[in-house]
């Protein structure tokens, strides 16, 4: 069905998402990776229109793997609330994202979880660096043309544990799981 350039998806203009912060109004401490809680945020595509959600933590690269229901906004916002009430409240501040439209009712997103969302600038994938490399890593256990619909959460759970397991030259040869319990354990 044609639509016309201007059309609107439940109220929001095509292409476009209302009051997103932008990344360059992200404070410093988040991007020089100072103090664990700082999130990015991106989905990854499967065979017959299915995805997941990733989340990485900037400081310590710990990995959250989320099964979503569709792509629409309501399904990914949804998720992505439930998962970050299920952490402990000071892990998750603020969530990097890109500009596509799954997470276009940011503010409901803002709300159900008091997580500031800040969007990166158009084709600008490498702002979210240590999410675009992760789904690198995740396309070890789920290649090009897999169906993601068919993995629980029981499933993602078990892939994120084996990637937040795994020791990380970034990272000095620390595992993500290892350097977040210390970051943990360090923040008052």
């Amino acid at each position: 069905m044609r639509r016309a350039k201007l059309a609107t998806t439940a109220g929001q203009p095509r292409g476009q998402i209302i009051d997103a912060v932008s990344i360059r109004e992200r404070p410093a401490s988040i991007e020089d990776r100072a103090v664990p809680g700082h999130w990015e945020g991106d989905l990854l595509a499967g065979a017959a229109n299915s995805h997941l959600a990733t989340l990485v933590e900037r400081q310590s690269r710990y990995v959250l793997l989320v099964r979503l229901r569709g792509k629409d906004t309501d399904s990914v916002v949804q998720a992505l609330s439930r998962t970050v009430r299920a952490l402990p409240k000071r892990l998750m501040s603020s969530l990097t994202w890109d500009r596509g439209m799954e997470l276009a009712a940011h503010k409901t997103f803002s709300v159900a979880t008091d997580v500031q969302v800040y969007f990166c600038d158009p084709q600008s994938p490498w702002q979210r660096g240590s999410n675009e490399n992760t789904n690198g890593l995740l396309r070890q256990y789920f290649p090009d043309g897999t169906n993601l619909a068919t993995y629980s959460q029981v499933q993602l759970n078990a892939v994120a544990r084996r990637l937040n397991t795994r020791p990380r030259k970034t990272l000095g040869y620390d595992t993500p799981a290892d350097r977040l319990a210390t970051c943990v354990a360090s923040t008052p």
